[in-house]
């Protein structure tokens, strides 16, 4: 009896052990975001992600929510990374977004791979949001989400000047957190002229047009945000994307 309790113990304390050392990926995510954000070392949380099984990082990401959070945060916090340690890089954007140095589960990706085939659920970079890419990798097929969210453009951003401002995304409230992104920055940028009927959107809006569901859509968001009339469907002019780099522009 004595020996079979004893054992029932070393068991519960095994178990008691591995579940204080499973490592929660989706708050590594944020944690590698907060250390870029206060200038600490990013080394040990760059190696969890890369030493991380694809299976185990499968079972946390099951839900459009987790993979949402966990892939907004390593973009944004990756494009913070490289362009600190070689501001340089951005003179060569295509060459900088489809260069594959972010190392996630043994898999080496670009933050082309993150935006377009994970977040975008493996829609053609230039194809204004209205053909997918004709081959997808298993692992852009397993990790992508099931259901494209055009709020992630105003959460996801780039280094430049006309970008959104960086947030932490939590799962617990992330939709809060995307609608206020996109009210805060669709607020910023478009710009309504009564008298001319003219309404300036920001160029995000034209590259990725099918993500909103066309023309229509975009007008419905503009209706939506209350950012012009119902009874007008003023004439489009798009704005000029500044590239100029902006690094560290958390809110």
């Amino acid at each position: 009896m004595k020996v079979a309790f004893f054992y029932c113990s070393l068991l519960f304390s095994g178990i008691q052990l591995m579940a204080q050392d499973k490592v929660d990926y989706i708050k590594v995510s944020e944690e590698l975001l907060y250390a870029v954000k206060t200038d600490k070392a990013v080394t040990d949380f760059i190696l969890k992600l890369n030493q991380v099984s694809q299976k185990e990082l499968a079972l946390q990401l099951q839900t459009d929510t987790d993979k949402k959070v966990f892939w907004l945060n390593i973009y944004n916090a990756f494009i913070q990374i490289s362009l600190i340690e070689n501001p340089g890089a951005y003179k060569s954007r295509n060459k900088f977004f489809s260069n594959k140095f972010i190392h996630i589960a043994g898999h080496s990706l670009s933050l082309d791979c993150i935006e377009h085939g994970i977040l975008r659920r493996s829609m053609a970079k230039y194809s204004l949001g209205y053909f997918r890419k004709p081959f997808k990798s298993k692992f852009e097929k397993q990790f992508r989400v099931a259901h494209l969210d055009y709020r992630i453009h105003f959460a996801l951003n780039c280094g430049a000047k006309s970008c959104p401002p960086i947030a932490f995304y939590t799962p617990e409230k992330i939709n809060k957190q995307l609608d206020l992104a996109t009210r805060a920055y669709l607020k910023n940028e478009v710009l309504f002229n009564k008298e001319k009927n003219t309404v300036e959107l920001p160029a995000i809006l034209s590259w990725f047009r099918g993500d909103f569901g066309g023309k229509k859509g975009i007008f419905q968001l503009l209706y939506q945000q209350q950012l012009i009339p119902e009874n007008v469907r003023p004439k489009i002019k798009w704005k000029k994307y500044n590239w100029g780099l902006a690094l560290k522009a958390f809110e």
